[in-house]
């Protein structure tokens, strides 16, 4: 985990990695519950027996379950230790470029695309995560992000 001091110091890292997160296993009791809480339950995430003749040979995440790792991701990737406060402000763009089957491994890679100062004592940040896919040859999912943070 990449830990920074102060908020102010992402300005000058616009443009770079500032942060890359552990692996997460992607089980099934995850996708199941994942399902659960969300009301989905296509065959393709949550029926072993039908998805193992599927399309992708096995049970695949929701796209949006990959998506909802991102507070994960970011947790395991790096700090800003003044930081007091921080609210999730939205999405530009979202794109999900490959399945991530049951039982693989996935973590995110956070480039910071813009620092926005907010008045008094804060910033909007946006970031590019990319979800790598361990031993894929393609991100599972890239998004935008947007936060906003308050020493």
């Amino acid at each position: 985990m990449k830990i920074y001091e102060t908020l102010s110091e992402m300005q000058s890292l616009v443009g770079e990695v500032v942060g890359i997160s552990d692996w997460t296993l992607i089980e099934q009791q995850r996708i199941n519950t994942f399902a659960d809480a969300t009301g989905d339950h296509q065959w393709i995430h949550v029926d072993p027996e039908r998805a193992a003749k599927g399309p992708f040979g096995a049970p695949i995440a929701h796209g949006f379950l990959t998506l909802s790792l991102l507070p994960v991701f970011l947790e395991k990737a790096f700090a800003i230790r003044s930081v007091k406060m921080g609210v999730n402000y939205g999405l530009n763009r979202v794109r999900f470029l490959k399945p991530v089957p049951v039982n693989s491994r996935v973590r995110g890679h956070f480039k910071l695309l813009a620092f926005e100062p907010i008045t008094p004592r804060g910033a909007q940040l946006t970031y590019e995560m990319t979800v790598e896919l361990e031993g894929g040859d393609k991100p599972a999912c890239v998004a935008e992000t947007i936060v906003r943070l308050f020493d």
